[in-house]
This record gives C-alpha cells, sequence and structure tokens, in this order.
C-alpha cells in the first residue's frame, strides 16, 4: 500500500518533514512507494497575478526534475481530486504539512472528512514555519497581539533542528496507465522581466551566497535598498523551497545575525496573528478603524493610479513602485514607505493596497503582507502606531543617501548626480526635470490632515 505526498507550500525534498512520513508509512505498509502530487487549485491559481504564477511554475518544475519527473500534477478542487487520487493509488494515508491560513486550514478539514468517509487518513507533518501557528501563547492562553513578547516567547519555545534525509531514496510513483495520469504544471506567463533563479537548489545557494556576502553586516544593510543587503529569500520561503529551520540552524547569537533571526520572527509572528483572527486578511485588526473617513471618488482613484504606476512625484516611493512593476519585488524599507504614503497622505484604505501588492508580489504571502500593511496603516499588532508616518522625503535622503536607488527605477532622474534626486523639490536639479511628474500632494498638509482623521476615532 503506498502513501500520497500532497505538496503545497513546501516545494523541496530536503528538511521535509511530510516527505519523510510519507516514506515510512509507504515501507511500513508495503513497497515504500510513494505518490508525489500537486494539485493546482483555480481559487488559488485563478486569483494570483502573473508574477507568482510564474515562479509556482518555475518551482514545480524543478521539483518535478528533483522527483525524476515523477510529480503528478492534476487541475481543480482538492476535495474531490485529493480523494480521487488516494483511491486510484490505492494509499491509506495522505500527508501533508499542516495550512494554517484560512482557506489552507478549511480545505484540509473538509479534504481529511472526505478521505475518512472512504477510510483513509489525512497526516499533518510539520509546516512552513519554524514554530507552527498557535504554539506560542501568553501565560493565559491567549495570543500575542504584539511582537517583541511574541519574539521572546518563540525564542523560548524553540525549534526542531532540520529533518534528516531517508534512509534510502524514495520510490516515487507516477502510473502512465491513466489512472494517476498528469495533467502537467501549467506553462509560465510571460512577464517582460526575468525571474532570478527558482526552486530548491537556488534557494540553499541565495542561502549560502547570503551568508558569506552581507550577513555578518545585516543589521546595519538591510535598510538600505541602494545596497545588496537583503537576503533574497522572501520568494523562496513563501513556497517552501528553503525551510525556516534550515536557516535558523546556521544562525548564532551575534547582533545582525540576531536582527534576521527577528525578521524571520516576525514573519512567523504574522502567521500567528492570521491563524487566530483569519478576517484579519481583510477586515481592521483594530476593528476601530473601519470608521476612519477614507478617500474615494474619481481624484482618489486618480491618486491611486499615480501610487500604483510610481508616478507620485515623490522618487523614494516612485522608485518602489516602479520596482514592484519591473521585478515582482520590493525592499521592505520601501515597502513600508509606499504603504505609508497611501494609507496616510493619499487617505485610502490599506485593502486596496494590500491587493495590488499581493497581485505583484513574487513573495506575495497572505499573512506577511496583510498584517504589514496593518501595522503600518495603524490598525494592526503596534501599540500606538498610527502616529508613525514616514516622510517619503527624509526616508529617501536616510536609506538612500546618494540617490543611487531612486535613479536605478526613475528613469527620468537617472542623470542627476549625487543626491539630487532627494534634494527639496524646488533644488533646481529637480525643478530642471521636465518630464517627471508634480507631486500630488503635500506631504506636510496630508499629515496633518491624516491625524485631525484619526483624532476622530474612538479611544481603544
Amino acid at each position: 500500500m503506498p502513501s500520497v505526498l500532497w505538496f503545497r507550500r513546501d516545494l523541496r525534498i530536503h528538511d521535509n518533514p511530510a516527505l519523510l512520513a510519507a516514506v515510512e508509512a509507504a515501507r511500513a505498509d508495503g513497497d515504500g512507494r510513494v505518490v508525489a502530487l500537486f494539485v493546482l487549485d483555480p481559487r488559488l491559481w485563478d486569483t494570483a497575478g502573473d508574477v507568482r504564477r510564474a515562479w509556482l511554475s518555475r518551482s514545480l518544475t524543478a521539483l518535478d526534475a528533483s522527483l525524476g519527473g515523477e510529480l503528478l500534477v492534476r487541475h481543480g478542487d482538492p476535495l474531490a481530486l485529493v480523494p480521487e487520487v488516494a483511491a486510484a493509488a490505492d494509499a491509506g494515508t495522505v500527508h501533508v504539512a499542516a495550512d494554517f491560513g484560512p482557506y489552507g486550514s478549511t480545505r484540509d478539514r473538509a479534504v481529511e472528512a472526505a478521505l475518512e468517509t472512504a477510510g483513509r487518513t489525512l497526516v499533518r507533518t510539520g509546516s512552513p514555519y519554524a514554530v507552527a501557528p498557535g504554539r506560542v501563547r501568553k501565560g493565559d492562553g491567549t495570543p500575542y497581539r504584539v511582537y517583541t513578547p511574541f519574539f521572546r516567547a518563540w525564542c523560548t519555545h524553540g525549534w526542531r533542528s532540520p529533518a534528516g534525509e531517508p534512509d534510502e531514496a524514495p520510490l516515487w510513483r507516477l502510473d502512465d496507465a491513466g489512472t494517476l495520469s498528469c495533467e502537467g504544471i501549467p506553462a509560465a506567463p510571460e512577464l517582460g522581466f526575468d525571474l532570478p533563479p527558482v526552486g530548491e537548489a537556488a534557494a540553499l545557494q541565495v542561502w549560502d551566497e547570503f551568508r558569506d556576502r552581507a550577513l555578518s553586516s545585516y543589521d546595519d544593510g538591510r535598510n538600505r535598498p541602494d545596497l545588496h543587503g537583503t537576503s533574497n529569500l522572501s520568494a523562496h520561503l513563501r513556497w517552501g523551497e528553503i525551510h525556516p529551520r534550515t536557516i535558523l540552524a546556521d544562525l548564532d547569537d551575534s547582533p545582525a545575525q540576531t536582527v534576521f533571526c527577528k525578521e524571520i520572527a516576525w514573519r512567523e509572528f504574522y502567521a500567528d496573528v492570521l491563524h487566530h483572527q483569519p478576517d484579519s486578511a481583510r477586515t481592521w485588526l483594530d476593528p476601530r478603524f473601519a470608521a476612519m473617513d477614507y478617500d474615494e471618488g474619481h481624484e482618489a482613484d486618480e491618486r491611486f493610479e499615480a501610487w500604483r504606476t510610481g508616478r507620485t512625484g515623490f522618487p523614494f516611493v516612485d522608485a518602489g513602485m516602479r520596482q514592484l512593476l519591473t521585478e515582482g519585488w520590493m525592499h521592505n524599507r520601501v515597502r513600508m514607505v509606499t504603504a505609508s504614503f497611501l494609507v496616510k497622505d493619499l487617505h485610502l484604505p490599506w485593502q486596496r493596497g494590500a491587493r495590488w501588492f499581493m497581485h505583484q508580489l513574487r513573495d506575495g504571502d497572505l499573512a506577511s503582507n496583510q498584517q504589514g500593511w496593518q501595522w503600518v496603516a495603524g490598525s494592526g499588532t503596534d501599540a500606538s502606531p498610527y502616529f508613525r508616518i514616514f516622510n517619503p522625503v527624509t526616508q529617501g535622503l536616510r536609506f538612500d543617501p546618494l540617490g543611487d536607488y531612486v535613479r536605478r527605477y526613475v528613469s527620468e532622474l537617472r542623470d542627476l548626480p549625487g543626491a539630487g534626486a532627494h534634494q527639496p523639490w524646488d533644488h533646481p536639479l529637480l525643478t530642471s526635470v521636465t518630464d517627471y511628474p508634480d507631486r500630488i500632494v503635500d506631504h506636510a498638509a496630508e499629515r496633518d490632515e491624516s491625524l485631525t482623521r484619526y483624532a476622530t476615532l474612538p479611544k481603544r
């Protein structure tokens, strides 16, 4: 009797506890054969942007190669297809890494019930996180709402070492006779730009190179979009091409590596928040903010379009939005600045920006994206966050001091020397650039307006 390994957000072979469990079950009950399954779920595929579709297509191709071409890809509803494949393979168990997202957890409960009806079992082993959501709680049993105490408790809880390898190579099974026919990996959409290398081998190489290149200076370099100071692992983590446990096993307690560890913990904190508050993917974590006065109508739509296309007249904001359009990615510091600009300078609801980011980002992760937007918008997990209104000019001066990042993405300003792209707007260098748009708002005035609107909300 074989088993089924249902891949989802764990598109790798190494450090994969669910894989080990599937192999062990198959060897205990039969000849050790495992059906490696991926279900292309239209509820996820159809709502993803082309960048995420392209990444997934390439990642599945890489996974299939590591499985010797034996990845079974089926298209449709997992509730129907997973039990169907298990029945065709005569598998007693279907093995997965637990999914804690709003849709994924609901889907898995439905699949579990369908399998049980047929006398089969869904086995959850591991998760996409070092510490599964729901494991870390306060002393009274309630979940954390603030990051810093969560981080301390997360460290105290700890995590397992990376999972080992099977004693023998798994016997992957794909039946060409038709009972387990493969519908194929979907073609990657054309993007107009190149993605970086995708897949497990690429993820491990990126991690190795980052450790040698920038990890020792991460505490300083991570906020500089003009430098190559971040890991570029976010998309690999999002698709499970590398597990955070693999990364954590390589870290020590030096200042820079501790900061990197904290960034991994932010990802796990946001997953925990979404697990406990699934509605926060769409609505305000702090419900008071539903009553905030947000702009709407034609002018609001025009301003959103200027923001979306990087035509706000604020170089640091525009550089970030154009990076998103041309790479499917944006530096995290710039994500915060562009998000703050949308919510607190343009007075638009965070959901509108979050949807655009999720559509464009190759690392688009529901928990990290939505909770990150809520944090910036003031409705999220921080204790007193609304007064943090990023100044799009001073942020550029501080974190792109020579204007290199701006000139890289804003072609109109590419020929400006030195820090010209961040000088006050009346500086001769900037006023001479006739093809760059005027500022769509006055930041100082909109900051005051934003605080005035906030003052009308009920107190906590």
